[in-house]
Parts: C-alpha cells; sequence; structure tokens
C-alpha cells in the first residue's frame, strides 16, 4: 500500500478508528519525494533506529533499502496499525517506548551489536530539542541523523554567527557535528497539515568534537550564558552567571582575543572555547 496517499491513511484510520492526537504532534508525510531524500541522505547506511514511525511511511522507505530498522514509538494506538502497515517486513522491529526515557545505548547495542548506525525521525515539534540534545551528548555510537523538524529550528541549527538564528542549540550541534539542511519540506505535504513548513535536517556526527575545551561542561554552561541575554554585552551577561569580578572577567575575555563589549551572538565555537579555558584558570582559584 501507499503509505504517502491521503486516501490509504484515511482509509487506515477508519479501519482502526485512529484520531491524531495533537499533544503527540502527529503528521504524517505524504511526499514519496521527500522520503527517497531522507533516505538517500543516509549514504550507504545499512542498519537504523527510527523514532516515531506513525503509521509506517517513513519505516517502509526506510526497510526497502535497509538491512534492518529499528523503530521507537510510544503510542500504543499505533502498535496494531503498524502491525497492518509494516507486515510484509522481516527487517522491522517495532520497540514501544519513550525515546527520551529509553536507554538507547543498550538498545543499539542489543540491536545492532557494536556497529555504529545512523537514525531517522519525523520528529513531533515539541521534543525536537530534547531528543537531539539526548542524542548528541550521550555521545551513542552514530553515523548521522536525518530528521524532519520544523523549518525554524533547522535555520537555528545550521545559522552562522551574527545571525538572528545563532543560538546555543546552533553551537551545540557544531559541536559535535557538522549540520546541513537536506530540503526544505511545506506544510501542504502533511496530513493532517501542520501550521509551520518544516525541513530535512542531516547532523553528519563528527569522529570528535570540533573544538578542544579543557572542561565540556563549563563551555556549555559560558555558551548558554552568552545567550541568555541576547541584547547585553558578553561581559554582562558572563558577570551574571559566574561569581566573577567585572574587572577580572573583562581581563579573561581580553586574554582569549574576545572584545568584552560583544555580544555572544557573534562569537564562534573557537571563541567560545577559548573564553572557557580562560575562565577555568580563575574558577580553579
Amino acid at each position: 500500500m501507499d503509505l504517502t496517499s491521503p486516501r490509504v491513511i484515511r482509509d487506515i484510520q477508519n479501519k482502526f478508528g485512529f484520531t491524531f492526537k495533537k499533544g503527540l504532534g502527529q503528521n504524517f508525510l505524504t511526499s514519496r519525494d521527500i522520503l527517497t531524500k531522507i533516505v538517500d541522505s543516509l549514504e550507504n547506511e545499512t542498519d537504523v533506529l527510527e523514532i516515531g514511525p506513525g503509521f509506517g511511511t517513513l519505516t517502509a522507505a526506510l526497510a526497502e533499502r535497509m538491512d534492518k530498522v529499528v523503530s521507537v514509538e510510544l503510542d500504543d494506538r499505533l502498535l496494531r496499525v503498524l502491525e497492518y502497515t509494516l507486515g510484509d517486513f522481516d527487517n522491522i522491529k517495532i520497540v514501544r517506548g519513550d525515546v527520551l526515557k529509553l536507554d538507547l545505548r543498550s538498545l543499539i547495542k542489543d540491536e545492532f551489536g557494536e556497529k555504529n548506525v545512523s537514525v531517522a525521525a519525523n520528529l513531533p515539534y515539541y521534543i525536537t530539542t530534547p531528543v537531539i540534545t539526548r542524542l548528541l551528548e550521550e555521545r551513542l555510537p552514530l553515523n548521522n541523523i536525518v530528521v524532519m523538524v520544523q523549518k525554524e529550528v533547522a535555520e537555528r541549527i545550521t545559522a552562522s554567527p551574527s545571525s538572528k538564528e545563532y543560538g546555543a542549540i546552533t553551537l551545540l550541534c557544531r559541536y559535535f557535528c557538522e549540520p546541513s539542511i537536506v530540503t526544505a519540506v511545506p506544510a501542504s505535504l502533511f496530513v493532517p497539515q501542520p501550521k509551520v513548513d518544516s525541513a530535512v535536517l542531516k547532523l553528519r556526527l563528527l569522529p570528535k568534537s570540533a573544538v578542544s575545551a579543557e572542561d565540556e561542561k563549563l563551555l556549555f554552561r559560558v555558551i548558554k550564558a552568552a545567550f541568555s541575554q541576547r541584547r547585553k554585552t558578553l561581559l554582562n551577561c558572563m558577570c551574571s552567571a559566574f561569581p566573577v569580578a567585572k574587572d577580572k572577567m573583562s581581563k579573561i575575555l581580553t586574554e582569549a582575543g574576545i572584545e568584552p563589549s560583544r555580544r555572544g551572538e557573534t562569537l564562534s565555537l573557537d571563541e567560545f572555547a577559548h573564553v572557557s579555558d580562560n575562565l577555568i584558570k580563575i574558577l580553579r582559584q
């Protein structure tokens, strides 16, 4: 069956008495072309962990090209639907659970062994940032993360310094991976149709962090502080976040090659690392 067909989606709804839950962000893709672009962007991957299969539209497209697809689904109501839509495949396993609570490292090891895999997902907008953050910070054995997200989120993650979209999530992603937008996806290509457009975002995991920081947690505290009050200077933001006198903080920034009057949105990831490494010397005194 063509799971991208609105008519087929309606038929499945009627067959199982399924209603979309707005609170779960259930919007199902109706474009075969976009599915192909998602699968192609996974390059030569053979094993994939999928998050949120819905009616199995992306799941089936993945299973046609992959050796194994393990898909995590939160909504119990969809388990019977997935048995129906994906019954012809023998290389798909559905795991019931919340991706934000499951032990993903153990799941990947149990299902795929010691090899690296990729993640594919049509993420509900409300969990996009928590899911991406968890996948990156836990340093799971991943090659790529290819996800459907709100267009504005994709633009923030791929933003350049000094742009209004540039922020803490941009730097988090650039620390762990190389982000790019695969394609834009208009709202009209979903059922039900969301109020905003989407984009397919690809995060290619780096073999090691993009910059070297003496204290990774401190680096991200510095980044968070810098964007806590975007209209304030970096100096004022840092003084609000850390127990360091203003003159000493000014010296820390200057020694890192940063003018204290700059705003956080103008700093590169490498510059933030310099600030963090200089700050740690003072904090340890």
